[in-house]
């Protein structure tokens, strides 16, 4: 198998105590990526660090951030763009958006995204798999239901068209949807372990007690997520193994 070039697209970065004590989401995603035997390099979208060109990499991995994809910031509607033109070309690149990442492909190939009806989700949750990832490359080997680690205010409200539905939780109908066959979305975060789910907890607690939830009752239900993190070797796998021409 040969080791695939990966491009880590950065979008954002963690809480800023976060940050000083266990790096920031491209560290996180990088260390299985490169265990997996990729060859991984940071883009910065936020800072308008140039976009390489699809055959510059095999594969692409889009990060969480602060940011919100309704906002249409011009950073992130030029990521969309990219992002769209890498995965609708005649050989299309894989891709795999992850919280922000996720909301943002869904916006590039014309789903839509806000504010999440049902409030912030945040802490460990159980992922139901539907029918359709029983043989998807990424998600068919979870199972089901499967943990994961997720923060955010913003989710997909309407899929794209032509996307397959692949997970859902109880706080979010889409946790996870493919389109195409190489390119993924993923509402959860797979790169956190529970030492980061739980300060992001710490970080929140304000806003968590100001919104009627419960901090404490949160960290107590914390655990790892071995499932979910494996889903980011996988992903370096499908690389390897895609053919671009």
């Amino acid at each position: 198998m040969r080791r695939p070039k990966l491009t880590v697209l950065k979008t954002g970065s963690t809480l800023p105590g976060l940050l000083n004590r266990r790096g920031d989401f491209e560290d996180w995603i990088r260390q299985p990526l490169v265990a997996t035997g990729a060859d991984v390099r940071v883009v910065d979208a936020q800072a308008d660090e140039p976009l390489p060109p699809p055959r510059r990499q095999d594969g692409v991995v889009v990060t969480g951030s602060p940011s919100m994809v309704s906002r249409r910031e011009p950073w992130s509607e030029k990521a969309a763009d990219w992002l769209g033109s890498l995965v609708v070309r005649g050989t299309p690149i894989p891709v795999l958006g992850i919280c922000f990442g996720h909301q943002l492909l869904a916006h590039a190939l014309g789903g839509a995204v806000g504010p999440n009806p049902a409030g912030r989700e945040i802490g460990t949750v159980d992922v139901e798999c539907l029918p359709a990832a029983a043989d998807d490359p990424l998600l068919g080997e979870m199972p089901n239901p499967f943990a994961a680690h997720v923060t955010h205010e913003e989710s997909v409200l309407a899929l794209p068209t032509d996307a397959v539905h692949l997970a859902r939780s109880a706080g979010d109908p889409h946790q996870a949807f493919r389109w195409g066959d190489c390119a993924w979305g993923v509402q959860f975060h797979p790169e956190f372990n529970r030492a980061v789910m739980c300060d992001y907890l710490a970080g929140r607690r304000q806003i968590l007690r100001a919104e009627g939830l419960d901090p404490l009752s949160l960290f107590r239900t914390t655990r790892e997520t071995p499932q979910s993190h494996g889903l980011l070797t996988r992903f370096t796998q499908t690389c390897a193994r895609v053919d671009l021409g």
